[in-house]
């Protein structure tokens, strides 16, 4: 697991080296695939077995099912076996650090023979939804051309921005309704000449373009089978998967998709019969449950809880426990924002006071401590290329615990004692936990900290609201591919802003904006990801607009029953893809 400079977290010894081997094999640059490389079905997983049902421990229920509403990792996790789109990752190798980008409902993974500016893309034969309906290009138009409407809102927008060569939230104008009122994108921007062609066309090169593709966010959507918002609760199919049942909070069961032809799809497999998922398993409950082997929990597994504190170091430690066990760097960087839009804290000094302040210690300490955590010092994580380790500036990584007479000092001479400071915190035992902690630490400052709480399972939609009454509020974001370009415009372009985004501090500083659109333009992948570091740097440094918290790793467990078990780097956990019954 990370090492960290925290004291007080888990203190069970450092292992700087597998953390160096473990950021350099998910840094390894991702080759495009051909028409070879995407061809089904997938590689076999070795002592493979057909049958049985899994059972899924997962503490948070799903808010959406539409893959275009999907881009948070739980929900990204499930949509692996229910959803198909033009292109997908596919892991070359059976410890799931290698992979290449091919293509998945498309024959390949795209093709452009003008620097990225167009690209075309044909789909496989015998490719349907799980109503036994063919896929065509309509579907993949109509899929594309409902990203506009309203009502998606929390799903990625890189397609829709590249599209309408539009930043922020602007590319709504393109199509403001999306294909709901009878109009479509022009051929000039999105072109489907027959029911297997889908050419896409762009006004700047896009090289990119496959890597984005692979989202789930970019999934087909069945034009027939489309209930506009109700799809979020009821969505068709393309993957190995359907859902039979879902009581949102509660449980869901997905069972095989029989409309889905392992012959088209070299990515997933689909060895078990049946999923049940039960929710509102908190990490402490899954681990104990998982630990104990019995019953049905020795075919039990969680897609994303992890090993809780309590417990990761005894599990890491314990050789009965490494064929049960996997883990490995995600792409996640912590961060407490703070809301900009809020005047109190639109003052510059009560920002840095915040930033000295803010004790780091009791997040590390809440998810495990130096084996499950390292102290950030930016927002780019060790596992995307531009990360530099030195930069520090608030001291977390040699001081974690804070340093509240510094922001004492600044209060003061600010005239800013007792400012208020209102802390959003996710409801759950660490939420509670680390809040606790890191509001404590915020009153020795001199700030008036009101913890409010929120559930978890709507916790990014009610963050993500413009007019949210929360001055801080600590989120988690990972890089959508190897790249500081899926985490610096996402996260901070100002044009952005909007209800359901992901610019949560609200910043919006014409320098950020500006650089944004000067290093997008940057071919070279070396050069623009030490210009992106220096954009970090200002971002954290001197506007101020976010708190670094923790570069994140995670242990996960499985029961004895399980087979092909292994840590996927892509999808950052357990690969649901590859998972059988012994």
């Amino acid at each position: 697991m990370l090492t960290g400079c925290s004291k007080g977290g888990s203190d069970s010894g450092t292992n700087d080296k597998k953390d160096q081997q473990d950021a350099k094999r998910q840094q390894v640059s991702i080759k495009f695939g051909d028409a070879a490389d995407s061809t089904g079905p997938a590689a076999a997983v070795p002592g493979a077995k057909s049958g049985g049902a899994l059972e899924v421990l997962q503490r948070d229920s799903y808010a959406h099912l539409d893959p275009a509403q999907i881009y948070v990792s739980d929900e990204g996790s499930l949509a692996t076996l229910l959803f198909r789109g033009l292109t997908g990752y596919k892991a070359t190798s059976n410890d799931g650090s290698k992979h290449e980008v091919v293509g998945d409902l498309a024959t390949d993974s795209g093709t452009t023979t003008d620097g990225g500016k167009t690209w075309k893309y044909t789909l496989k034969d015998g490719i349907k939804f799980q109503d036994g309906s063919p896929i065509t290009s309509a579907d993949v138009r109509h899929s594309v051309e409902r990203l506009f409407a309203p009502f998606i809102n929390q799903g990625p927008a890189y397609l829709q921005q590249w599209l309408a060569d539009a930043p922020g939230a602007k590319y709504r104008k393109l199509l403001p309704d999306g294909p709901y009122k009878g109009k479509h994108l022009p051929n000039s921007i999105l072109e489907t000449p027959d029911a297997k062609t889908v050419i896409f066309h762009f006004k700047t090169p896009h090289p990119d373009l496959p890597y984005a593709l692979a989202m789930a966010g970019y999934a087909v959507v069945s034009q027939k089978g489309d209930t506009k918002e109700k799809y979020d609760r009821a969505p068709v199919t393309t993957g190995p998967y359907k859902i039979q049942s879902f009581k949102s909070g509660k449980s869901m069961v997905l069972v095989r998709n029989t409309n889905w032809d392992p012959k088209t799809d070299p990515i997933r497999h689909q060895y078990l019969n049946q999923l049940n998922f039960t929710f509102n398993q908190q990490f402490e409950t899954s681990t104990k449950a998982l630990l104990a082997d019995s019953g049905p929990d020795r075919s039990g597994v969680s897609f994303n809880n992890q090993v809780d504190a309590g417990n990761l170091s005894q599990v890491l430690r314990d050789p009965k426990m490494k064929s049960r066990t996997v883990s490995g760097y995600q792409p996640y960087v912590g961060q407490m924002n703070i809301n900009l839009s809020h005047p109190a804290m639109q003052d510059k000094t009560v920002r840095e006071a915040i930033a000295y302040a803010l004790p780091i210690t009791p997040f590390v300490r809440a998810f495990g401590g130096t084996d499950a955590m390292e102290v950030a010092g930016g927002v780019i994580s060790p596992t995307v290329s531009g990360y530099d380790a030195a930069f520090d500036p608030w001291g977390k990584k040699k001081n974690p615990a804070g340093d509240p007479a510094k922001a004492r000092a600044l209060l003061k001479k600010a005239g800013k004692l007792g400012t208020k400071l209102t802390f959003g915190y996710q409801n759950t035992p660490e939420g509670q936990q680390y809040s606790t902690a890191m509001a404590a630490g915020l009153a020795k400052a001199g700030f008036n900290v009101q913890r409010q709480e929120v559930p978890a399972e709507t916790y990014y939609d009610q963050v993500s609201k413009l007019n949210n009454t929360y001055d801080i509020f600590h989120t988690a974001w990972g890089a959508d591919w190897p790249s500081a370009s899926t985490v610096i415009p996402p996260l901070y372009d100002g044009r952005g802003i909007a209800d359901g985004a992901q610019n949560y501090a609200q910043l919006n500083d014409p320098k950020v904006n500006s650089e944004i659109d000067r290093i997008s333009k940057i071919a070279d992948p070396v050069k623009s990801a030490a210009e992106w570091e220096k954009l970090d740097q200002y971002i954290v440094k001197d506007e101020i607009a976010v708190v670094p918290t923790a570069y994140y790793k995670q242990t996960q467990i499985a029961g004895s029953k399980v087979g092909g078990l292994v840590y996927d780097d892509v999808i950052g956990g357990v690969d649901p893809r590859r998972l059988f019954i012994k």
